[in-house]
């Protein structure tokens, strides 16, 4: 089965590779405004998992420069999502509101959503 998981992943990566969506292109100063607005945000995910290249699609097509935080090689951040997430479930958004306030999201649909309602209002 690991086989099976690593050969599909790898032609998943592939295809994204092949069929990557342009970005967007803001003015610097705009682009700026954007990186601004989502630097508290950062996005726990597999390298291989398509849910995962459906919302790293998404995230390239708008150019949003969120940190990915790979929560299947790196320890550190695999328990911050499960202790802190609540489950250890890929993608998940990470929202930091403030010093004390973290919101977790999951599902690839509602992150993107997520993103699409904060671009329509910026």
């Amino acid at each position: 089965m690991k086989i099976i998981r690593w050969i599909l992943g790898r032609i998943i990566l592939i295809i994204d590779f092949v069929t990557r969506p342009k970005k967007i292109i803001r003015s610097e100063e705009e682009q700026q405004k954007i990186d601004n607005t989502f630097s508290n945000h950062s996005i726990y995910q597999f390298h291989t998992c398509p849910f995962c290249v459906k919302v790293r699609r998404y995230l390239r097509k708008e150019s949003l420069n969120i940190e990915l935080r790979d929560a299947r090689n790196n320890k550190k951040f695999r328990e911050e999502l499960k202790t802190n997430g609540g489950k250890i479930q890929v993608p998940c958004l990470r929202i930091e509101k403030n010093i004390n306030t973290v919101e977790w999201l999951y599902e690839s649909s509602n992150i993107i959503e997520y993103f699409e309602k904060k671009l329509r209002n910026h």
